[in-house]
Protein backbone atom coordinates (compact mmCIF):
# COMPACT_ATOMS: atom_id res chain seq x y z
CA UNK A 1 0.00 0.00 0.00
CA UNK A 2 2.67 2.49 0.73
CA UNK A 3 3.27 3.63 -2.89
CA UNK A 4 -0.18 4.57 -3.07
CA UNK A 5 0.00 7.14 0.20
CA UNK A 6 -0.43 11.00 -0.23
CA UNK A 7 2.57 13.56 0.40
CA UNK A 8 2.68 16.73 1.12
CA UNK A 9 4.44 17.33 -2.07
CA UNK A 10 1.20 16.49 -4.45
CA UNK A 11 -1.19 18.73 -5.37
CA UNK A 12 -4.32 18.98 -3.09
CA UNK A 13 -6.83 18.74 -6.55
CA UNK A 14 -4.54 15.24 -6.93
CA UNK A 15 -6.09 13.75 -3.78
CA UNK A 16 -9.88 14.95 -4.63
CA UNK A 17 -10.04 13.33 -7.33
CA UNK A 18 -8.21 10.33 -6.16
CA UNK A 19 -10.78 10.54 -3.07
CA UNK A 20 -14.19 12.54 -3.69
CA UNK A 21 -15.04 11.67 -0.24
CA UNK A 22 -12.16 14.05 1.05
CA UNK A 23 -14.34 16.72 0.08
CA UNK A 24 -15.89 16.35 3.78
CA UNK A 25 -12.54 16.44 5.49
CA UNK A 26 -11.35 19.81 3.89
CA UNK A 27 -13.96 22.45 5.60
CA UNK A 28 -13.67 20.87 9.16
CA UNK A 29 -9.39 21.58 8.29
CA UNK A 30 -10.71 24.88 7.07
CA UNK A 31 -10.06 24.79 3.64
CA UNK A 32 -11.90 25.89 0.73
CA UNK A 33 -11.65 24.54 -2.70
CA UNK A 34 -10.18 26.86 -5.03
CA UNK A 35 -6.72 26.14 -4.50
CA UNK A 36 -5.08 25.87 -7.81
CA UNK A 37 -2.42 24.06 -8.56
CA UNK A 38 -0.83 24.48 -4.93
CA UNK A 39 0.60 21.11 -3.21
CA UNK A 40 -1.11 20.02 0.18
CA UNK A 41 2.10 21.46 2.15
CA UNK A 42 1.40 24.65 0.94
CA UNK A 43 -2.25 24.60 1.53
CA UNK A 44 -1.32 23.19 5.62
CA UNK A 45 1.30 26.19 5.94
CA UNK A 46 -1.14 28.73 4.37
CA UNK A 47 -3.56 27.23 6.87
CA UNK A 48 -1.19 26.80 9.66
CA UNK A 49 -2.05 22.99 10.02
CA UNK A 50 -0.31 20.45 10.84
CA UNK A 51 0.73 18.41 7.43
CA UNK A 52 0.78 14.99 9.08
CA UNK A 53 -2.45 14.80 10.97
CA UNK A 54 -4.22 15.98 7.14
CA UNK A 55 -2.28 13.76 5.46
CA UNK A 56 -3.54 10.83 8.42
CA UNK A 57 -7.21 11.58 7.98
CA UNK A 58 -6.78 11.58 4.63
CA UNK A 59 -4.92 8.06 4.64
CA UNK A 60 -7.68 6.83 6.84
CA UNK A 61 -10.57 8.25 4.95
CA UNK A 62 -9.02 6.57 1.85
CA UNK A 63 -7.43 3.35 2.76
CA UNK A 64 -9.60 0.91 5.21
CA UNK A 65 -6.56 -0.76 6.74
CA UNK A 66 -4.44 2.04 6.89
CA UNK A 67 -3.40 2.23 10.69
CA UNK A 68 -0.35 5.46 12.16
CA UNK A 69 2.40 4.94 13.12
CA UNK A 70 4.03 5.88 17.07
CA UNK A 71 6.18 7.97 14.98
CA UNK A 72 3.55 9.30 12.78
CA UNK A 73 1.05 10.07 16.33
CA UNK A 74 4.21 12.07 17.68
CA UNK A 75 4.30 14.78 14.79
CA UNK A 76 0.87 16.53 15.96
CA UNK A 77 -0.43 17.82 18.82
CA UNK A 78 -3.98 16.18 20.92
CA UNK A 79 -5.55 19.83 20.83
CA UNK A 80 -4.81 19.90 17.26
CA UNK A 81 -6.48 16.71 16.73
CA UNK A 82 -9.98 17.28 19.13
CA UNK A 83 -10.11 20.67 16.87
CA UNK A 84 -10.71 18.97 13.60
CA UNK A 85 -13.24 16.47 15.50
CA UNK A 86 -14.86 19.32 17.30
CA UNK A 87 -15.21 21.22 13.87
CA UNK A 88 -16.24 17.43 12.07
CA UNK A 89 -19.26 17.53 15.05
CA UNK A 90 -20.19 20.50 13.83
CA UNK A 91 -20.54 20.20 10.42
CA UNK A 92 -22.67 17.03 11.28
CA UNK A 93 -24.64 19.08 13.33
CA UNK A 94 -25.04 22.30 11.62
CA UNK A 95 -25.08 21.13 7.90
CA UNK A 96 -25.46 17.01 6.67
CA UNK A 97 -27.90 16.19 9.23
CA UNK A 98 -30.47 19.45 9.34
CA UNK A 99 -29.77 18.79 5.31
CA UNK A 100 -31.24 15.31 5.37
CA UNK A 101 -33.55 16.02 7.49
CA UNK A 102 -35.43 18.26 5.04
CA UNK A 103 -35.36 15.75 2.93
CA UNK A 104 -36.67 13.12 5.07
CA UNK A 105 -39.14 15.52 6.28
CA UNK A 106 -40.23 16.12 2.00
CA UNK A 107 -40.52 12.43 1.54
CA UNK A 108 -42.57 11.89 4.76
CA UNK A 109 -45.40 14.51 3.22
CA UNK A 110 -45.98 12.18 0.43
CA UNK A 111 -46.82 8.75 2.72
CA UNK A 112 -49.44 7.94 4.10
CA UNK A 113 -49.80 9.76 7.65
CA UNK A 114 -48.70 6.43 9.60
CA UNK A 115 -45.79 6.18 7.22
CA UNK A 116 -44.50 9.13 7.05
CA UNK A 117 -44.72 9.76 11.07
CA UNK A 118 -42.62 6.61 11.43
CA UNK A 119 -40.06 8.10 8.72
CA UNK A 120 -39.96 11.14 10.40
CA UNK A 121 -39.64 9.09 14.23
CA UNK A 122 -36.82 7.19 12.84
CA UNK A 123 -34.61 10.42 11.92
CA UNK A 124 -35.10 12.21 15.22
CA UNK A 125 -34.43 9.50 17.20
CA UNK A 126 -31.30 8.77 15.23
CA UNK A 127 -30.66 12.36 15.41
CA UNK A 128 -30.96 12.83 19.32
CA UNK A 129 -28.55 9.55 19.43
CA UNK A 130 -25.95 11.54 17.12
CA UNK A 131 -25.90 14.80 19.23
CA UNK A 132 -25.79 12.86 22.77
CA UNK A 133 -22.98 11.04 21.81
CA UNK A 134 -20.87 14.15 20.29
CA UNK A 135 -22.10 16.01 23.35
CA UNK A 136 -20.26 13.54 25.54
CA UNK A 137 -16.99 14.06 23.54
CA UNK A 138 -17.24 18.23 23.50
CA UNK A 139 -17.97 18.07 27.27
CA UNK A 140 -16.48 15.21 28.60
CA UNK A 141 -13.49 13.87 26.60
CA UNK A 142 -12.10 16.74 25.07
CA UNK A 143 -11.68 18.43 27.79
CA UNK A 144 -10.04 15.97 29.79
CA UNK A 145 -7.99 15.43 26.69
CA UNK A 146 -6.82 19.06 27.04
CA UNK A 147 -6.10 19.04 30.67
CA UNK A 148 -3.98 15.92 29.98
CA UNK A 149 -1.76 18.07 27.26
CA UNK A 150 -0.92 20.48 30.23
CA UNK A 151 -0.03 17.69 32.66
CA UNK A 152 -3.25 17.26 34.77
CA UNK A 153 -5.04 13.97 34.83
CA UNK A 154 -8.30 13.52 36.40
CA UNK A 155 -9.36 13.63 39.63
CA UNK A 156 -11.90 11.30 38.84
CA UNK A 157 -10.10 8.82 37.84
CA UNK A 158 -11.18 9.35 34.17
CA UNK A 159 -9.17 7.71 31.22
CA UNK A 160 -9.12 6.87 27.46
CA UNK A 161 -9.67 3.44 28.40
CA UNK A 162 -13.37 4.44 28.92
CA UNK A 163 -14.07 6.17 26.13
CA UNK A 164 -12.68 3.23 23.83
CA UNK A 165 -14.82 0.85 26.11
CA UNK A 166 -18.20 2.90 25.51
CA UNK A 167 -17.47 4.03 22.11
CA UNK A 168 -20.22 3.57 19.52
CA UNK A 169 -20.58 3.47 16.39
CA UNK A 170 -23.62 5.47 15.77
CA UNK A 171 -23.18 5.27 12.06
CA UNK A 172 -24.95 1.43 12.28
CA UNK A 173 -28.13 2.52 13.42
CA UNK A 174 -28.97 4.12 9.76
CA UNK A 175 -29.39 0.52 9.25
CA UNK A 176 -33.24 0.93 10.24
CA UNK A 177 -33.84 4.02 8.13
CA UNK A 178 -32.59 2.74 5.28
CA UNK A 179 -33.97 -0.50 4.90
CA UNK A 180 -37.48 1.62 5.37
CA UNK A 181 -36.73 3.50 2.36
CA UNK A 182 -35.52 0.18 0.80
CA UNK A 183 -37.94 -2.24 1.69
CA UNK A 184 -41.15 -0.96 3.10
CA UNK A 185 -42.28 2.42 1.33
CA UNK A 186 -44.75 2.48 -1.23
CA UNK A 187 -43.06 2.43 -4.59
CA UNK A 188 -45.48 5.20 -5.42
CA UNK A 189 -43.37 7.43 -3.62
CA UNK A 190 -41.02 9.34 -6.07
CA UNK A 191 -38.24 7.67 -6.72
CA UNK A 192 -35.74 10.12 -7.89
CA UNK A 193 -36.10 11.91 -4.47
CA UNK A 194 -36.31 8.64 -2.00
CA UNK A 195 -32.91 7.24 -4.31
CA UNK A 196 -31.35 10.92 -3.67
CA UNK A 197 -32.42 10.45 0.45
CA UNK A 198 -30.61 6.87 0.25
CA UNK A 199 -27.50 8.21 -1.30
CA UNK A 200 -27.25 10.77 1.87
CA UNK A 201 -27.84 8.22 4.18
CA UNK A 202 -25.28 5.75 2.58
CA UNK A 203 -22.85 9.07 2.43
CA UNK A 204 -23.37 10.02 5.95
CA UNK A 205 -23.27 6.30 7.09
CA UNK A 206 -19.42 6.21 5.32
CA UNK A 207 -18.18 9.73 6.54
CA UNK A 208 -19.48 8.66 10.30
CA UNK A 209 -17.71 5.12 10.38
CA UNK A 210 -14.39 7.18 8.98
CA UNK A 211 -14.93 9.56 11.85
CA UNK A 212 -15.03 6.60 13.99
CA UNK A 213 -11.97 5.11 12.59
CA UNK A 214 -10.30 8.29 13.78
CA UNK A 215 -11.17 8.84 16.99
CA UNK A 216 -10.09 4.76 17.30
CA UNK A 217 -6.67 4.83 15.24
CA UNK A 218 -5.22 8.01 15.95
CA UNK A 219 -6.94 10.18 19.67
CA UNK A 220 -7.11 6.51 21.45
CA UNK A 221 -3.51 5.72 20.58
CA UNK A 222 -2.58 9.01 20.98
CA UNK A 223 -4.01 9.60 24.16
CA UNK A 224 -2.73 6.88 25.34
CA UNK A 225 0.41 8.06 25.16
CA UNK A 226 -0.18 11.22 26.83
CA UNK A 227 -1.82 9.57 29.43
CA UNK A 228 1.26 7.30 30.15
CA UNK A 229 3.81 10.45 30.03
CA UNK A 230 1.71 12.10 32.49
CA UNK A 231 1.80 8.77 34.76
Amino acid sequence: MKHLLFSEHQKMAELIHTNYRLLFVLPRFGIRLGFGEKSVGDICRTHDLSTSLFLLVCHIYTFDDFLPSPDQLDSFTAEELTCYLHRSHTDYLDNQIPEIRQQVLALAAGCEARNGRILERFFDDYSREVISHFNYEDTVVFPYIHNLSEGRLSDEGYSIGQFEENHSNIEEKLGDLKNILIKYLPDSLPEASRNRLLLNLFLLEDDLSKHSLIEDRILVPLVEQLEEKTR
